[in-house]
């Protein structure tokens, strides 16, 4: 098959990225990847569409070669296109060093037994270092652009497989001072040299002369696969934060380091830093993350290597160097920063977070450095939320929340706020200007004030339960801050029954401190306050969330004269979830006249049948049991039927599963003669062992006619086993029908445990 036209691939892609898998199900799917790779050697395709083409296989390497064997095999073709390349310009081999990099990476090939890695590796670190073998490979105009894809081609296979360039840290460092590229080969040898570091660290072994001048690997030469093998672990080149201080023999204080290879290290730390102020802002960011981890808990190197770029940086205004400084404050502290260095950073980052015309995610960046700022003497616990020490009301009275502000930015300031007002809790107040507290409580008004607002945004009532919930877990040990918020959300329900799910929201995700005393106000606003139709609805709602055993007359009294007024289906149902509420509290007095008189009332058939079914259990269930058949349960499957969807756990109790027979009983003749003459009797009292099983199986353990104590899921079991006794009076129940739990009570005499009725 010839190659295909431009109108033809430009089809075939457009179908393969509408939906890669199903694509490559198809009957084209087999051929795509070999069609691709024939084309890109063809004459008769332009070269954009051959970029096109590429590109392709750099977003969908994995599902062009799924395995390794495919990934090497297009590795090879790739270079073997990128060799044939005429010596003009040409704007495809960029896309081919990368293609031929992802293809490797993407599909495990990478290894020393990978031949397409034994040409792909020599291949970039000669176009890197500018070697003949870079200048006669393509034409002049071409080698500054081409030496930066071989850069970050190799800093994405060191990122993939750790410890890959770990033998060619000295000719990197020789490579850095020379006229090329600074940017991709400073990221480059600032990994190569984490990850060596790393990796010796873990195997308790020295640098071993790695940062000294070495030979470059020519093509065919065998390529140092040392430490690559040795760091299996996958280390990432950038994360958002350190990870935790290692120590023992993972960490980087396992590494002994001589006084030539410690004097060596610091110099290639000073060389990176040294030239970092000419990579842009987000890549000397991720220069000082590799830089700080490489050197955090490395015995004998200081951090002082990087005092002198701290004069430069704690000034700049590009907030992803701010956050590498940050970074740098928390790994080493008062090490690298004076008293007088922090209280320069917090300045900065107030003044930021008050600026005017500082975009919203930069002003939320600067509000959560505040919140997060790295002490160099920390007084609390670490992991302990509180404000810097230097941080007083003084100086955050510009960063007080305002209703103005927006929503996200409000919530910040409000988090800086609950800060504030637990170091300032015991000191007196001194002037005329308000409190942290005072001014929190009036601001939490006004948002429950704006949240009250018939018809209003449901923003603003998200807003205030937002705060509301941030004041609560920040202040859940004050309670003269909590009282005054559990009443004034009281106050917001009174005003504004609608919010009830805001409510059910926040009390699920409170701790006790707030959740039992706001459950409490809210349970007396509402059986204080009975309302008719929609009002009726969220107060029936409210109450099924805070019912509980306190209160039980007045809770009563209400679900009393509320029945009247439930009319439709929906309140009957929520009077009901009420009833099942107070039935899992442990409520007996009075519920069973309502859950009566709701049997005879209710207009709909569901509501009495709910009633009517709450009533037998409340009267014939102890309270554990009446837990277990009033519980959730999510292991069966919910049903169609209203009534048995509620009550799950206890219909899947009263399922009659099939199960082997422990034994297996045969009849002789004598038996099957005795069998017919008594058949019709046994048949009468088949009835009444049923129905004696039903009512008894579920009373309590000393009222049981065989002294058994009997769980919910052995009720089939017993029907079982009291059905197939025979009439006579010596029948047994045949032993292994009850489970563990259910013994014999030790009272109960050899002659009760047969079928009663039967006897």
């Amino acid at each position: 098959m010839g190659p295909q036209s431009r109108e033809t691939w430009a089809q075939r892609l457009g179908t393969f990225r509408a939906s890669p898998s199903a694509f490559m199900e198809g009957p084209e799917g087999e051929d795509l990847a070999r069609d691709l790779l024939s084309d890109l050697r063809s004459e008769k395709l332009s070269e954009p569409t051959k970029v096109s083409l590429l590109a392709l296989s750099l977003e969908y390497p994995t599902q062009l070669w799924p395995d390794a064997s495919a990934a090497e095999a297009a590795a090879n073709s790739l270079l073997d296109t990128l060799v044939l390349l005429p010596p003009r310009p040409s704007a495809l081999r960029r896309p081919l060093l990368l293609a031929a990099t992802t293809a490797l990476a993407a599909g495990g090939a990478l290894g020393p037994t990978s031949g397409a890695s034994r040409r792909l590796l020599p291949l970039l670190l000669g176009l890197a270092s500018g070697r003949d073998l870079g200048r006669g490979f393509s034409p002049a105009s071409e080698q500054r652009p081409l030496q930066a894809t071989a850069w970050e081609c190799l800093r994405e296979l060191e990122s993939c497989k750790p410890g890959l360039l770990g033998g060619c840290l000295g000719l990197l460092r020789g490579l850095l001072g020379q006229e090329g590229p600074v940017q991709p080969l400073s990221l480059l040898l600032a990994l190569a040299l984490r990850n060596a570091l790393m990796i010796q660290a873990r195997a308790k072994a020295s640098l071993q002369g790695l940062l000294t001048a070495g030979d470059c690997p020519t093509e065919g030469a065998p390529w140092n696969w040392t430490l690559a093998e040795a760091g299996d672990a996958h280390l990432q080149p950038q994360a958002p934060s350190w990870p935790a201080a290692e120590e023992g023999e993972c960490g980087l204080t396992a590494l002994e380091l001589s006084p030539e290879e410690a004097r060596e290290l610091r110099a290639a730390v000073a060389q990176l830093l040294d030239t970092s102020y000419l990579l842009t802002p987000v890549a000397q960011a991720q220069l000082l993350w590799l830089l700080g981890w490489a050197l955090r808990g490395l015995r004998g190197q200081p951090p002082v290597l990087f005092k002198p770029q701290l004069v430069r940086l704690l000034g700049t205004a590009q907030l992803t160097l701010l956050h590498a400084v940050l970074a740098l404050k928390a790994a080493f502290g008062e090490a690298l920063f004076t008293a007088q260095d922090e209280a320069l950073l917090l300045r900065r980052l107030i003044l930021a977070a008050q600026h005017p015309a500082l975009p919203l995610p930069a002003h939320l960046f600067c509000l959560h450095c505040l919140l997060s700022f790295p002490e160099n003497w920390p007084l609390g616990p670490a992991g302990e939320e509180a404000a810097p020490l230097l941080l007083g009301s003084q100086l955050c009275r510009g960063l007080l929340p305002s209703l103005l502000h927006d929503p996200m930015a409000l919530l910040a300031r409000l988090h800086l706020l609950c800060l504030l007002c637990v170091e300032d809790e015991d000191k007196e107040e001194q002037g005329q200007d308000p409190s942290p507290r005072r001014y929190l409580e009036e601001l939490l008004a006004g948002l429950r004030q704006r949240a009250a607002l018939d018809g209003g945004p449901r923003a603003l009532a998200t807003l205030c339960f937002q705060a509301s919930y941030l004041v609560a877990r920040c202040l859940a040990g004050h309670p003269v801050v909590l009282t005054p918020l559990t009443h004034g959300l009281a106050q917001l329900y009174r005003a504004r029954p609608a919010l009830t799910p805001h409510f059910a929201d926040l009390l699920d995700q409170v701790g006790p401190e707030l959740g039992e005393p706001l459950k409490v106000v809210l349970r007396q606003e509402v059986v204080s306050r009975p309302g008719r139709d929609e009002a009726l609805r969220w107060h029936l709602q409210m109450l099924a969330k805070v019912a509980d055993g306190d209160a039980q007359g007045a809770t009563l009294s209400f679900l009393q004269a509320a029945a009247t007024h439930c009319t439709d289906w929906g309140l009957q149902q929520a009077l009901l979830k009420v009833c099942r509420a107070l039935l899992r509290a442990g409520v007996v007095r009075g519920l069973a006249d309502l859950l009566q008189a709701l049997a005879r009332q209710l207009e709909d058939p569901d509501g009495r049948d709910h009633a009517r079914l709450y009533y037998i259990l409340l009267a014939h269930l102890a309270r554990p049991k009446l837990g277990v058949a009033l519980g959730p349960s999510l292991a069966a499957p919910a049903l169609a039927s209203s009534l048995v969807a509620e009550n799950q756990g206890f219909a899947k109790a009263l399922m009659v599963q099939e199960a082997p027979a422990p034994i297996r009983l045969s009849l002789g003749p004598a038996e099957l003669r005795a069998q017919s003459q008594c058949s019709s009797s046994r048949w009468r009292c088949w009835s009444q062992c049923i129905l004696w099983s039903c009512a008894s199986v579920w009373k309590d353990s000393s009222m049981h006619p065989w002294g058994l104590s009997t769980c919910p899921a052995c009720v089939p079991a017993a029907l079982l086993a009291l059905c197939s006794c025979l009439c006579s009076p010596d029948a047994r129940l045949p032993r292994g029908w009850l489970c563990a739990p259910c013994t014999p009570h030790p009272r109960a005499s050899r002659a009760t445990r047969t079928c009663l009725p039967c006897s």
